[in-house]
């Protein structure tokens, strides 16, 4: 059978640096005549001016997203086998890092209005065998801060931020990787603040998490002490290639993220008459950076289908939730156990949404879009 030919993706991450181009290769050819590629001048560039932009005291550079939710739990000293609360309509990555960094993961459903964590549902979840609480920044769109951190402070348990997907998203005045103990991003290429590869970093609030964190990126060493080796850490960090070009793409990071927003505006214009669900709208106090700009509508797989067949890349996030994937059958959960992330699962289509996306573009996303749910 002849294969589709998708001609509008769901990313453009080319069409993001295309502006960038020049002076992202001086970069590069500066790094190479230096051969300076590791913990130098650039990664402490990046990581100062990352802090700054989230408005957190420190920044520690890592190699990807799921290792700095990994050293941010071990940097916030979560004991072995302690519940780590999250939700389960996330990312496998999620959950990766608390099983790799010794503890239990432990679900509570989503809301329906922003698809975060059931703020009602953590307050009964919570107990003295928590370790951390994750919250996940959906789409672009924080979790319910405020709330979320008054019961975590309560209950003396230390909030994670998984804000992989939320560079730039703020709830009243306050971005992410302001509001936990720490916050854990990814850099992967497609993220709003994306590197040429992969790439993380921990945000974080106490001085002494940050000199953990440093450590365990780098062999568990002590800063210029790099034969001393005070705890068992290993090899994570991030590269001054790649923090060079970050700290280069921050620059336009919030122009690009209002462009993210013009469209998803845009979207909404031409979706609101088509019998499906779109992303809750945002309170005055929030900005939304629409990481994915993702509607919920019947006969999901068909609709898909019938997208790619007119050569639109759409996609769904996530179709198996994390409590019914095989890897994680033996936390003994079953379907039915939260039914908002389910139903998200058998509903969520991701639409084409990205810095440069034309109004053309959107407009032939949503004539395909018509025609499939008729």
């Amino acid at each position: 059978m002849e294969s589709v030919r998708v001609d509008l993706p769901l990313f453009d991450v080319g069409r993001a640096l295309e502006p960038l181009r020049e002076e992202a290769v001086a970069i590069f050819d500066r790094l190479m005549r230096s051969g300076q590629f590791t913990l130098g001048a650039e990664l402490r560039s990046f990581e100062e001016h990352f802090a700054a932009f989230c408005g957190a005291p420190h920044c520690v550079g890592v190699s990807d997203g799921t290792t700095a939710l990994r050293l941010g739990l071990l940097a916030l000293d979560i004991a072995p086998g302690a519940r780590v609360i999250t939700v389960p309509n996330t990312f496998v990555a999620t959950v990766e890092a608390i099983d790799a960094a010794g503890a239990l993961p432990s679900f509570v459903d989503a809301q329906t209005t922003d698809r975060c964590l059931d703020v009602a549902q953590l307050a009964g979840a919570l107990g003295d065998d928590v370790g951390a609480v994750i919250p996940v920044h959906l789409f672009g769109r924080l979790a319910a801060m405020p709330e979320i951190c008054a019961l975590c402070e309560q209950a003396g348990v230390p909030v994670l931020e998984d804000a992989a997907q939320a560079h730039g998203a703020s709830l009243g005045g306050r971005r992410a990787g302001s509001w936990g103990e720490a916050a854990a991003f990814s850099f992967y290429p497609t993220k709003n603040l994306g590197a040429a590869g992969d790439g993380g970093a921990v945000v974080c609030r106490d001085p002494g998490v940050a000199e953990t964190l440093r450590s365990l990126r780098h062999h568990g060493s002590l800063p210029g002490e790099p034969n001393l080796h005070v705890r068992r850490g290993g090899t994570a960090r991030l590269d001054n290639l790649q923090a060079a070009l970050l700290d280069l793409r921050l620059t336009r990071l919030r122009e690009e993220n209002d462009e993210r927003r013009r469209a998803a505006a845009a979207y909404r214009e031409l979706l609101a008459d088509l019998p499906l669900t779109l992303p809750a709208v945002e309170a005055a106090s929030e900005v939304h950076v629409h990481h994915l700009f993702v509607v919920e509508v019947p006969e999901r797989d068909r609709v898909l289908d019938a997208l790619r067949e007119s050569g639109i890349a759409a996609a769904v996030h996530y179709p198996t939730p994390i409590h019914l994937q095989p890897a994680w059958r033996h936390l003994g959960y079953a379907r039915g156990d939260f039914p908002v992330a389910e139903q998200l699962a058998d509903h969520c289509l991701s639409l084409p949404c990205f810095p440069g996306i034309t109004e053309d573009e959107q407009v032939r996303v949503a004539g395909a879009l018509t025609e499939a749910l008729r």
